[in-house]
Order: C-alpha cells, then sequence, then structure tokens
C-alpha cells in the first residue's frame, strides 16, 4: 500500500487559492465532499479546522496534515492541495505551508490511519521526494509520487477502499 491507495486525481488541488489554513481546509473539505469521502462537508470542516487551531499539524518541511474523524466516513481518504507560494499556516505557527493533505479519518480500524500518518511523517523528511511532490506538472504527477511512499507495517484496505480509490 501507498499514499496512493487513499487518494484519487478528483481529490487533487494542484494550485490551492487559499492562502492561510482555514481557506485551505475548506476548500479540500469541499473537495472531498464533491468526491463523496464525506457526506456533509460543514461539520467535516469545522472538526478539522478545531482540530487544526487546537495543535498545528504544519511541519518544517512546508506540509500540514490536518485531519478529521467523524461517525458516518467508511473509507480513510485524503485530499492534497498545493500552492505556488507558501503561506503562513496560522498565527504562531514557524513554518510557512505549500502543501496541504487533509484526511477523512473514519472512527473505527485506526491501523490504516496510523499507517498514514506514519508514511507522511517519513516523506517530510525526504527532501528528494518532496521536491518530485513541488514540482510534479499535473494531478497524474503527483498520484506517481505518492505511489512512492509506502505504508509500512499496514493490512490490506478492504476490496471497497480498493475498488473506489484505484
Amino acid at each position: 500500500m501507498t499514499l496512493a491507495d487513499f487518494t484519487r486525481p478528483d481529490l487533487i488541488i494542484e494550485h490551492l487559492d487559499s492562502r492561510d489554513a482555514g481557506s485551505a481546509i475548506h476548500e479540500l473539505s469541499m473537495a472531498l465532499h464533491r468526491g463523496g469521502c464525506i457526506p456533509d462537508w460543514l461539520p467535516f470542516y469545522h472538526e478539522a479546522l478545531n482540530r487544526e487551531f487546537l495543535l498545528s499539524t504544519d511541519t518544517e518541511a512546508g506540509m500540514a496534515c490536518p485531519h478529521a474523524r467523524l461517525p458516518g466516513l467508511r473509507e480513510l481518504a485524503f485530499a492534497f492541495g498545493r500552492s505556488d507560494r507558501p503561506f503562513s499556516w496560522g498565527p504562531g505557527v514557524a513554518h510557512p505551508v505549500r502543501m496541504v493533505f487533509l484526511l477523512a479519518v473514519p472512527p473505527a480500524n485506526p491501523e490504516h490511519y496510523l499507517a498514514l500518518v506514519a508514511a507522511l511523517a517519513r516523506l517530510a523528511g525526504d527532501d528528494s521526494l518532496l521536491e518530485t511532490i513541488r514540482r510534479a506538472p499535473d494531478g497524474a504527477g503527483l498520484m506517481a509520487a505518492f505511489s512512492r511512499v509506502a505504508l509500512r507495517g499496514s493490512p490490506q484496505p478492504a476490496a471497497s477502499l480498493q475498488a473506489g480509490f484505484r
């Protein structure tokens, strides 16, 4: 399994319009809703935004990984947004952000979630792959880069996950 198993091209925003955390979370929440990954964008957006303001997920690598865990979510998925210019993720946040992974987390089966978070942490430390993601020309290039980030020690996804995200 790789990061690519948890997203699709329609969940990728190659050029975020957002210039702050709240707007980026909103933009990506709408992508998850349009893609059928979350049933209602507003409660998801509020949960992700509240969690992010309690504890920022920005990293030195210029990425942020906000998330929300809500009842009614059936499968773990993420929307990805990339900004052409770094922007401030929030007040008191030291690291500007260019890449945002917004995770939609179902309340059950934390194994995939933990493996996905660990893979994102490894990605944050891989300068070469981060540069590949920053320079990818389109969604296909981003999906190819995501397929290079393996999830270690995770169980195989459910058949519905494989069918919905391949």
